[in-house]
């Protein structure tokens, strides 16, 4: 019914909409929503509440969406150089670079929305934070080999927002989340990055793929052990059961299996690496939640 409404060219502009939000790829929002929901469900000390469950569920798609399209942005001129990225809508010119901020600006206000109506007032100053750095990380690759770590800390800036919203406060808690969860998506990233980092070398941006060079897997290793420590930490601090360290060891599990597949960093292999995190977030999120309803 809907096609008969809109023509033709109307449906391919939408369509291009929907590619440069990621629809189709909806990984980043999962990662995006599993540290959000531990947040929720350790602020609560069990369930959340309903309303902050389902605005910071939709807050964490029109936030990713918004981050897509300001990224996009970002990288138009160097998209098209980049086998992975080259057909993508604004790298072809199929949108350009006006609508793109105009989509990254109407969603960003769509969620500031959400905050001011739904949340408190220290979650609204958080929020500030939050659109700030959703921002700047695009841009970042252009002057830091550590687009990674701003890519992080915008991912987590959810953790105290959901956390406050919930709360009412902030906690050593919460820091500790925030910082597991920074270096996982640092970890996870610079995977992603593996997959480019030939092509990025070539036309100079930078990475912590490129920083680390060889050392690449020991320092993702590394990191990854400091998240399972620091989640143990969070765990005992919370006083939590044995599900919740059954989550973080299946993560732990799935950090191991990604090092040994990435082993000759072949391309495939390293993004294979990099979804393979939904996974291990699932992991500490599910053993989270069954621990909350013992």
């Amino acid at each position: 019914m809907l096609t008969n409404l809109i023509t033709p060219a109307q449906h391919a502009k939408l369509s291009d909409y929907a590619k440069l939000m990621r629809l189709d790829r909806p990984i980043g929002t999962l990662l995006l929503l599993w540290p959000t929901y531990w947040a929720l469900w350790l602020a609560a000390e069990g369930f959340p509440s309903l309303g902050n469950l389902l605005v910071f569920t939709l807050g964490v798609f029109l936030m990713r969406a918004a981050g897509c399209a300001i990224n996009d942005f970002a990288d138009r001129e160097v998209d098209g150089h980049v086998k992975r990225t080259k057909d993508r809508p604004l790298a072809t010119g199929r949108v350009t670079p006006k609508e793109a901020v105009a989509l990254f600006v109407g969603l960003g206000l769509v969620a500031f929305l959400l905050v001011v109506l739904f949340t408190n007032t220290l979650t609204l100053y958080l929020s500030f934070a939050g659109a700030a750095l959703a921002f700047i990380y695009p841009f970042m690759k252009r002057y830091t080999h550590l687009p990674q770590l701003f890519l992080g800390m915008a991912f987590s800036w959810a953790i105290p927002m959901a956390w406050a919203a919930e709360a009412g406060e902030l906690t050593r808690l919460t820091w500790l989340l925030f910082i597991a969860n920074v270096l996982w998506t640092v970890a996870y990233d610079t995977y992603y990055a593996m997959v480019d980092r030939d092509d990025d070398l070539r036309i100079g941006v930078k990475s912590t793929a490129i920083l680390f060079g060889e050392a690449d897997r020991l320092i993702i290793g590394c990191l990854q052990a400091m998240v399972v420590l620091i989640l143990l930490l969070v765990g005992r601090q919370a006083e939590l059961g044995a599900l919740f360290y059954l989550g973080v060891a299946v993560m732990a599990a799935l950090f191991v299996w990604q090092q040994l597949t990435t082993r000759n960093r072949d391309r495939q292999a390293c993004f294979e690496a990099f979804l393979n995190n939904n996974w291990a977030g699932a992991a500490v999120f599910v053993g989270l939640m069954i621990q909350s309803w013992l």
